[in-house]
């Protein structure tokens, strides 16, 4: 089991923006607001992935936090779940892909999204809906997020 696992299996997360894999590699992710940083609920959310980073010194230097689960949904297919929630911070949401086991595919963190409460399927697109009822749309058949 790698390290991004074992801190989701403890309830955490890592403490930076970024796209985790239970393999212990990762993408930069970017994303804009919303949330405290955005006036405008009911917007959506800019997100795109980056480049590679080292997960293990990532966590070294920013540490970790609580990742508390909010919702957790099957996906349509029966391959698997989508879970979110945010932590202790108030501005800081997840989201995550579980297989149908439930064990961790990936967590994508972002410090300024505010928690996600929901999602929604759209075919192959997961849309999701933060706590200021801002949408983030993810496509599932994206292989970074598969």
């Amino acid at each position: 089991m790698g390290l991004v696992e074992e801190l989701w299996d403890a309830g955490k997360m890592p403490f930076r923006d970024g796209l985790y894999r239970s393999d212990d590699t990762g993408s930069e992710v970017y994303v804009e607001g919303p949330g405290a940083y955005h006036p405008d609920a009911g917007q959506p959310i800019p997100f795109r992935t980056g480049g590679p980073f080292h997960v293990a010194q990532d966590i070294e230097e920013h540490g970790t936090a609580e990742a508390d689960t909010y919702f957790e949904s099957p996906l349509p297919d029966g391959t698997g779940w989508l879970t979110g929630g945010g932590s202790g911070m108030g501005n800081i949401g997840h989201l995550a892909r579980l297989d149908a086991s439930r064990s961790l595919r990936w967590v994508a963190v972002m410090v300024r999204s505010n928690p996600f409460v929901g999602v929604r399927y759209e075919g192959m697109h997961a849309v999701f809906t933060n706590d200021w009822g801002n949408r983030l749309t993810l496509d599932l058949a994206n292989p970074a997020l598969g």
